[in-house]
């Protein structure tokens, strides 16, 4: 027996163990917070006191280590309204755990959960505007996509969709009018929501003292098209996939299609062939692709209005990638090709084409990628305008649930297809990209470096297709006409979008359509962080940092 003295749990290690989270001992540990337990095929479950919500998540983010919340979800039962706070960790994201928080149909109160997590500010806000739960003690309660004045609450079951809405016209709403001494450097500065730099109708009412950024707060839901609700209106099998194109439509649309259908395909046991599962593999890839050359362009056309060399050389290859992907799918923009099981058919005849034009692109790659690089890293003013700008430190990043490139850009090593594997990821050879700069050339970095791994991972893909048996080429498994999951099975999934995390929480109602259909936007959660990139910079600096976010106003408001 050894004399020395075992060393003390770490946060990950508690209630840890060889096949996966030990969940009675995270039961102990949260003591008399918890009432109940529920399991949902993702993670248990642990049932609170709404007035015990920051008790709970506290222990769960201070003791046990899941500082990443993922998502809030809320709904509303017959008897009751929810809430549930999808944890994760970033280091290990399999490792998962939800705390559900009823409240009463006649008192639908909850505490608020921002003090220990700031990604619940915006996702609180969301509940109250969308479901009418409210939230003691939060910062900030009203609505968020929906104007102050709207009637109701549209995914409440007694919301009347009927009922008219009527916008009032404030004209000169002085918004700096109580707390605006005479003689202040302070002055209220709108910018958007019909802007280029503001990557669709984005709204941001920036607050300046003197030259400097005090305080700037995003105004959404120009484009709220209440996309959760649509989805539950339609059915599993046929009616939802056409949907996920129209969240982030910057050409990532089969990575959205990918997040639906690893939810539903986990939620109705329904495996995906081999095959099927390289093509998705390969053509979400090139959807990355074409994503990051957008954000690149983009950023350089914002920031100091490159229209002619980056702008133009990002759309000439994206062009390329775009023609590959309507050669596969017949579609541009909206693909609609992935399907439950699998995919909508097999590459496109003749194949040998196919393949010779996808390597083409591939074989002009690196010397794209370093013609990008020269004019970017060699660039003086790009770098003058992004370095050391719009920083965000890592643990900032984590509390306010950054993913993706932006989460990356901050040296946190945090990407699902590596992490919590999918697909035909885990056999391929790739590397995740981070970079430890915390500012807006950082992300840029990341994207750059990630188009060179996406390429890496297409051609083992269409090394892998080229090889392929004939008689073992199946694209689609066998899956039941109608799709009808057991009455209250609870799901999260997610998958690694374009933006960061893109998940989807299910729960069944027995019915061929979903009982409740939440998406968590990657674009949503990283938006929100941009006070904390801005406050104390200049006006570019903020424009700059906005871009570098690389947000998609369809997704942020779905």
């Amino acid at each position: 027996m050894s004399l020395e003295a075992p060393e003390p749990a770490t946060q990950a290690d508690v209630g840890v163990t060889d096949d996966g989270l030990d969940y009675d001992t995270l039961e102990a540990l949260l003591g008399d917070v918890v009432i109940d337990r529920e399991t949902h095929l993702n993670a248990e479950a642990f049932v609170v006191q709404p007035d015990r919500v920051v008790d709970a998540l506290s222990v769960l983010k201070n003791k046990a280590g899941f500082d990443h919340l993922s998502c809030v979800t809320a709904q509303e039962y017959e008897d009751r309204y929810e809430s549930i706070y999808h944890l994760k960790k970033f280091d290990d994201p399999t490792q998962e755990v939800s705390v559900v928080v009823p409240t009463s149909v006649h008192d639908p109160t909850s505490q608020s959960a921002e003090s220990v997590f700031r990604t619940a500010d915006w996702h609180e806000r969301e509940a109250y505007d969308l479901v009418g739960i409210e939230y003691d003690d939060h910062p900030d309660l009203r609505r968020i996509l929906l104007p102050e004045t709207w009637q109701g609450h549209p995914l409440r079951l007694d919301a009347d969709q009927e009922q008219p809405q009527v916008v009032p016209l404030r004209e000169h709403a002085n918004p700096l009018q109580e707390d605006h001494p005479g003689g202040s450097d302070t002055m209220f500065l709108n910018i958007g929501p019909h802007h280029p730099a503001t990557h669709g109708v984005l709204h941001l009412k920036t607050t300046l003292n003197g030259e400097q950024v005090a305080d700037v707060e995003s105004d959404i839901g120009y484009l709220h098209r209440c996309e959760e609700q649509m989805c539950q209106q339609g059915t599993y099998r046929h009616q939802i996939m056409p949907y996920p194109d129209r969240w982030d439509y910057i050409s990532a649309g089969m990575l959205n299609e990918w997040a639906y259908a690893r939810t539903a395909e986990d939620l109705a046991d329904i495996e995906v062939p081999e095959y099927a599962q390289v093509i998705r593999t390969m053509s979400a890839e090139l959807c990355r692709i074409a994503s990051h050359l957008l954000a690149l362009g983009t950023f350089a056309l914002d920031i100091y209005g490159d229209f002619t060399a980056i702008f133009m050389y990002s759309i000439r290859d994206r062009e390329v990638v775009q023609d590959i992907l309507e050669d596969l799918t017949g579609q541009r923009l909206m693909f609609n090709y992935f399907r439950l099981g699998g995919v909508a058919w097999d590459l496109p005849e003749p194949r040998e084409q196919f393949f010779e034009k996808t390597r083409d692109f591939l074989d002009e790659l690196p010397s794209r990628l370093e013609e990008y690089h020269n004019l970017v890293t060699g660039n003086e003013v790009l770098q003058m305008r992004s370095v050391d700008t719009g920083v965000i430190e890592p643990e900032v990043a984590k509390n306010y649930g950054c993913t993706g490139p932006v989460a990356r850009g901050s040296g946190i090593d945090y990407d699902l297809r590596r992490d919590d594997p999918y697909g035909y990821y885990e056999e391929l050879d790739w590397d995740v990209v981070t970079e430890d700069g915390c500012d807006n050339f950082s992300r840029l970095l990341v994207r750059l470096r990630e188009v060179e791994e996406s390429g890496k991972i297409i051609d083992q893909c269409l090394n892998l297709l080229e090889e392929w048996p004939e008689d073992e080429r199946t694209i689609q498994s066998n899956v039941p006409r109608t799709i009808k999951p057991d009455p209250d099975t609870e799901i999260y999934r997610a998958v690694e979008g374009a933006k960061g995390e893109l998940g989807i929480y299910i729960r069944s109602d027995g019915t061929d359509k979903p009982g409740r259909f939440k998406i968590r936007s990657p674009c949503f959660s990283n938006l929100q962080s941009l006070p904390e990139m801005a406050e104390g910079e200049f006006i570019p600096d903020l424009i700059a940092a906005l871009g570098s976010l690389d947000i998609v106003l369809g997704e942020v408001d779905r």
